[in-house]
């Protein structure tokens, strides 16, 4: 799924899912290689804007800051890699592997509290709320981090799912918001339908190869040679 970045689908149902999924496929498929939609401090931004992490005057703040770039794509890759390690853990994909498993978690947390250290209460009407990222050249890692952590602590992890890749599927980590929790691809368009597709060409092969053959023919009984006519079939 090598999509521009400004195309690629955002099917995780939150901003920390998405950046988990700028990979695709998350594995190695028989036709397609791990591809990483995040190439460029540019693309970042591209993302950010269409995930709703930052504003249209924030984008423009966060590219004409000094020191941007390279260091907050960085910082997000990280984010993105460590989050996507716990969540394999949580939907049961991996084994929970104590060292790894808490790296994952204390750079989460690394990230989270130096986010915290850049951001600000402010007042809003009749309510206070935390403004995060106040530093233009890491606003967007530091909303990453911040969307990580309101999915690991304020979301329905029960309701996480993988699009599985042992069917065919890439891998992806989305939530499953349907009414009766039966969400299984990441995109019914995407893997969904690619997986049904190949099924159905496999299934056809299956049955041409099974279909008996006419003696001597070398063909399926009741195919008509070159040499046959209908008045000899009859």
């Amino acid at each position: 799924m090598s999509l521009d970045i400004s195309e690629l689908p955002l099917a995780g149902g939150h901003p920390a899912l998405d950046l988990v999924n700028t990979v695709a496929p998350r594995v190695r498929l028989d036709h397609e290689a791990p591809y990483d939609h995040l190439r460029s401090p540019a693309d970042l931004v591209v993302w950010a804007s269409r995930a709703g992490l930052i504003t249209a005057a924030e984008a423009r703040q966060a590219v004409a800051a000094p020191g941007a770039g390279g260091t907050a794509l960085q910082a997000a890759v990280e984010i993105r890699e460590a989050l996507h390690a716990v969540l394999l853990v949580v939907t049961g994909a991996d084994r929970p592997g104590r060292a790894g498993t808490d790296v994952a978690l204390e750079r989460l947390r690394q990230f989270w509290t130096a986010a915290l250290g850049r951001s600000a209460l402010q007042i809003d009407g009749s309510a206070v709320r935390l403004q995060v990222g106040m530093a233009a050249h890491l606003l967007i890692p530091d909303r990453a981090a911040a969307a990580a952590m309101d999915l690991l602590l304020n979301g329905d992890l029960g309701r996480l799912r993988r699009c599985p890749p042992e069917e065919g599927g890439c891998g992806w980590i989305v939530l499953d918001n349907s009414r009766n929790g039966s969400r299984r691809w990441c995109r019914m368009a995407d893997c969904g339908t690619t997986v049904k597709a190949q099924r159905l060409t496999e299934r056809r092969r299956a049955r041409r190869s099974a279909a008996p053959v006419a003696p001597g023919s070398g063909a399926p009984a009741g195919t008509l040679l070159p040499t046959q006519s209908l008045t000899e079939e009859s």
